[in-house]
């Protein structure tokens, strides 16, 4: 038997048909490497500026909730720049040292990202905690409410513009950056709704239960955005879905009479695909092999960046010997 593992042509068009069911055309090559550094000069430019608004507004108002908000822009900052690292790594080609590639450098700047995002919530609880046996009055309420509010448009333009880099690039670190902005959003509401009841209605209260409620949430997209680092680093096969599909298209030729041992995983921004073709028996290795190309180059137009590895078998022999599974 023989393994075709044909390297991909370089003029293939980079746009082409996505991945993941619902989601518009894929960006491959160069293309989608602009975006994603884009995205992540974006967020780091976002959490910059946010800081600087928010800590400001702390220091007028001794906010809990806003001191909670600031804190998590000043992670937000450190995990743009871990993500920043991690994309300009993965987007690196394979050398003689990683041949399949450097895309692991993003699901592990997302786990970097969830252990930040899971310390700043502890911290908050410890805040808001003390802040429950202390009370302490807020000020400049109003100020911590416009503070708040252009936290909420500036996060929102930037999780649009993450959006619409995820639908094109499928980036694991870009979409766990995006959660966190996304959570980072309601946060600010949270902050804005303690910051009017404390004041208008003499519930002090309100802001550690506030911000015990924001620690919460971040537990939760820490645990997101863990999980799908855990699953990528781990190998997991592509969606049910992507799956029928790659079967579909195989089985599309007129001469492959089945697929078996069908193994798929994601890299970063890289897939990779390997199956057994079952074909007659009686055919000559050179007809075999253009199947297999066949096969590959129709795969790799509908997954964009695939690394295809196929091999063929007699049809007799895997009607007899080889369990059909995937």
């Amino acid at each position: 038997m023989t393994d075709t593992t044909e390297t991909k042509a370089e003029g293939k068009a980079e746009t082409k048909a996505g991945s993941t069911p619902g989601s518009s055309q894929l960006l491959s090559g160069a293309e989608a490497g602009r975006l994603m550094r884009l995205a992540t000069y974006a967020s780091v430019c976002t959490a910059a500026v946010l800081i600087a608004v928010k800590l400001v507004a702390w220091w007028l108002t001794d906010s809990l909730a806003m001191l909670s908000s600031l804190v998590d822009s000043m992670l937000d900052i450190a995990a743009a720049l871990v993500t920043l690292m991690a994309v300009r790594h993965a987007l690196s080609p394979a050398d003689s040292d990683h041949r399949f590639g450097h895309g692991k450098a993003e699901p592990l700047a997302a786990l970097a990202q969830a252990g930040l995002i899971t310390g700043s919530a502890f911290f908050l609880m410890i805040e808001a905690m003390h802040r429950f046996l202390h009370p302490a009055a807020i000020e400049n309420t109003n100020l911590g409410v416009g503070v708040m509010l252009f936290s909420m448009v500036l996060t929102f333009a930037l999780t649009r513009f993450q959006a619409y880099v995820v639908r094109k690039t499928q980036s694991v670190a870009i979409s766990a950056d995006s959660l966190h902005y996304v959570s980072d959003i309601l946060m600010n509401a949270a902050v804005i709704v303690a910051l009017l009841v404390t004041t208008h209605l003499d519930f002090p209260l309100a802001d550690p239960l506030i911000g015990l409620g924001i620690a919460v949430w971040i537990v939760r997209s820490a645990w997101q955005i863990a999980r799908v680092s855990y699953d990528m680093l781990m190998d997991r096969e592509l969606p049910d879905e992507d799956r029928e599909k790659i079967i579909a298209i195989a089985r599309r030729h007129p001469e492959v009479l089945g697929v078996h041992d069908l193994r798929t995983r994601a890299s970063g921004p890289n897939t990779f695909i390997q199956m057994h073709l079952e074909i007659p028996g009686g055919m000559t290795l050179y007809r075999a092999h253009a199947i297999a190309d066949t096969v590959e180059a129709e795969l790799q137009t509908a997954f964009p960046d695939a690394e295809v590895l196929i091999h063929q078998d007699p049809h007799a022999v895997t009607d007899k010997e080889i369990p059909s599974f995937r």
